[in-house]
């Protein structure tokens, strides 16, 4: 039996050569490098702040409440006449700190219960999903001052209230883009080989969710570090004299009656980091919205 191969000849099949699939390249664009790097200098800033803090964040400097910056306070002197630059350095551990702790914690817990939901489905799916829209429907300033009144407000306390909100809200994305991505080819492959739950979750779910994911993972930090800073405003927070940005901005309201900045200072510090993370997870909004799009058109 003789096979034709038309319209190329010997010499045309050995010029076309298989050539290695380039894995594309992702490109920060100038906003997302912005957003990047007022994120990586807070990182930075809460990391080694407190080492290169010149006063303790308690230690009252001078007696005049609202001094101007001068001589040992570079920033100026807050309602007690401790150093403003110095207690800013220390909120930043504190305050981003937590908001990693509480978004970390919210988010493993809300991806294994959203990717349980999704795979196993039945009535595992609905009693997750029964139980997430419980949890979602109280409001989470309500049910953050329902548990701090009954627990306290002590760090766990404040990380796991603030974790289980966030749980709520990733269970319902996980689980949606978990289906999403359950009902493809490779995922079937692997049921029909009979992998079990857990290696299709670890090798196939979780590898293709997880820039999706990490869009929602910026928008929960943000959410973190908001919410945190609006229960130390306040009072149910943070408590003085730890040095925490919300902390400081509800101690100093009254220095704006006096043309004071140390108020405006932490908020600002609030306000650029939130804005930093929202660049970055605006950016990956478009790298995911990109990579849905070219799934779809293959």
């Amino acid at each position: 039996m003789k096979v034709w191969v038309v319209g190329h000849s010997g010499r045309d099949i050995g010029k076309h050569k298989s050539k290695p699939l380039r894995k594309p390249r992702i490109r920060l664009n100038m906003t997302a490098w912005i957003g990047a790097v007022i994120l990586l200098f807070c990182v930075l800033i809460g990391i080694v702040g407190p080492f290169i803090s010149p006063h303790p964040p308690d230690e009252i400097i001078t007696t005049v409440a609202f001094a101007p910056p001068g001589g040992a306070m570079l920033m100026g002197a807050d309602y007690l006449g401790r150093d403003v630059f110095s207690r800013m350095l220390h909120g930043a551990r504190m305050t981003i700190g937590l908001s990693i702790a509480a978004t970390f914690l919210g988010f493993l817990t809300g991806m294994a219960l959203g990717f349980t939901a999704a795979e196993t489905g039945g009535w595992i799916d609905n009693a997750i999903s029964r139980g997430i829209d419980i949890l979602i429907s109280f409001p989470p300033i309500l049910l953050s001052l329902v548990v701090i009144v009954g627990l306290g407000n002590s760090l766990t306390v404040l990380v796991a209230t603030v974790g289980v909100i966030h749980a709520s809200r990733v269970a319902r994305v996980s689980r949606a883009i978990a289906m999403d991505i359950a009902a493809k080819d490779f995922v079937e492959v692997a049921r029909a080989r009979g992998e079990r739950l857990w290696w299709i979750l670890r090798r196939e779910i979780w590898p293709n969710s997880m820039l999706p994911l990490a869009a929602e993972f910026g928008l929960r930090f943000t959410f973190s570090i908001l919410f945190l800073s609006a229960l130390s405003f306040l009072g149910l927070g943070i408590q003085p004299p730890a040095a925490d940005w919300g902390v400081m901005v509800r101690e100093n309201m009254s220095g704006l009656l006096y043309g004071s900045w140390s108020a405006l200072l932490p908020a600002a510090a609030i306000t650029t980091i939130t804005v930093g993370v929202n660049f970055v997870v605006d950016w990956m909004g478009k790298q995911t919205g990109r990579e849905i799009s070219e799934e779809l058109l293959k």
